[in-house]
């Protein structure tokens, strides 16, 4: 009679198992670290290994140089070690660290006169509307990833979490200040996501445009900017519709703009347009408040009325990096959210009711993905 272990050693292994045993025998490392080839990937493997190691570390050098202001000051101008030092508080030899840090991230660069200046890498970063903002914001991400297990397992309130209230349905609990830094992040990033979704997206046809969640109306801007005769609804919570009041008066868009408070999760959403955008919203919301709100979209379109999702999205079967690893983690964090994948998303409208469903290839998925469809007869 075979005893439990010899069972299991009887049990045939896939190949991919039993490759991966193999690779995972230290014996088997050491041995193939004396061929050529095997060398060669073994060392290809274990930089590989360390740079995932040392990835939260880059991230806070990142942190530094953009909260000390360090890039914008070196746009301006070369400045050495000792001339950022005094200028900063930190000691000569530490700021060194971080300017010899920035020159292996390929963000700076180092003279032979002993000053530094920003790379090509480095000055993209400033170029990009909203991202030194959100690496300042990640502040409170990484608090969150500074205990991964605790994260995954639920077994705390989360920085994100008090952060982002609205996403737990606390819109009467938000203060102004919240808001305004809320809707300015937001307006930030969303520079990007309305590029992209155009890209994507062809908005031609459409007569009044209905925007949910759409903060102080970055989004709306850029679309009716491309879109001269189309018109637009914003929907959002109470607190923002001020920031959006300013900001379409600003762009002289006020006309063409009917802002309309209120929370989507509460009332039902208005009605008089012919497409809806949810830009960067469901990614927010558990599938009870997704399923929810995208029923009450399709009762809120006309028969052909038109619904365009677009936010950052898993890559389903095949993971990706940004949507499998930093959006994952990030709405995981903020408490209700989740990254879905365009097939996701596309199975929920579809059971809401909606048709001709399309997954327009992402540029930049990192940026942002799209799912596009409409309101049967």
């Amino acid at each position: 009679m075979l005893a439990a272990g010899d069972q299991t050693s009887r049990v045939q292994l896939s190949p991919s198992v039993w490759f991966a045993r193999l690779v995972a025998r230290p014996g088997f490392q050491k041995w193939a670290s004396r061929l050529p080839i095997g060398r060669a990937v073994s060392e290809r493997d274990g930089a590989e290994i360390f740079d995932i190691l040392q990835g939260f570390v880059k991230s806070q050098v990142l942190l530094a140089l953009v909260e000390m202001d360090i890039l914008q000051r070196l746009l301006d101008q070369p400045a050495s070690a000792e001339q950022l030092s005094l200028s900063s508080g930190v000691p000569h030899d530490r700021m060194e660290g971080l300017l010899k840090a920035g020159v292996a991230m390929r963000l700076l660069k180092s003279r032979r006169d002993g000053r530094y200046i920003l790379a090509r890498r480095g000055a993209a970063i400033l170029g990009v509307p909203g991202l030194p903002q959100m690496i300042s914001h990640n502040r409170a991400f990484y608090a969150d990833m500074g205990d991964p297990v605790s994260l995954l397992r639920g077994v705390s309130e989360t920085h994100l979490a008090r952060f982002w209230p609205y996403v737990l349905g606390k819109s009467d609990e938000i203060p102004h200040d919240v808001a305004e830094r809320y809707s300015s992040l937001m307006a930030e990033s969303q520079s990007l996501v309305a590029q992209d979704t155009l890209r994507m997206v062809n908005f031609g046809g459409i007569n009044t445009l209905l925007d949910i969640g759409g903060g102080s109306g970055a989004f709306l801007k850029a679309v009716l900017r491309k879109y001269p005769k189309m018109n637009a609804m914003l929907f959002d919570l109470p607190e923002v519709i001020p920031a959006a009041r300013a900001n379409f008066g600003q762009s002289g868009l006020e006309s063409r703009v009917s802002l309309r408070p209120g929370s989507f999760r509460e009332q039902p959403l208005p009605d008089g347009a012919d497409a809806i955008s949810l830009i960067r919203v469901l990614y927010d919301h558990d599938d009870k408040t997704v399923s929810d709100l995208l029923s009450k979209a399709f009762a809120a379109l006309p028969v052909g009325g038109r619904l365009i999702v677009s936010e950052p999205m898993s890559g389903g079967s095949r993971p990706e990096p940004a949507g499998d690893i930093y959006f994952s983690f990030y709405t995981m964090a903020m408490g209700t959210g989740r990254v879905r994948s365009a097939r996701q998303i596309a199975d929920m409208c579809e059971a809401a009711g909606f048709a001709d469903i399309k997954l327009p290839r992402a540029p930049r998925p990192y940026v942002s993905s799209a799912v596009t469809c409409s309101k049967a007869p």
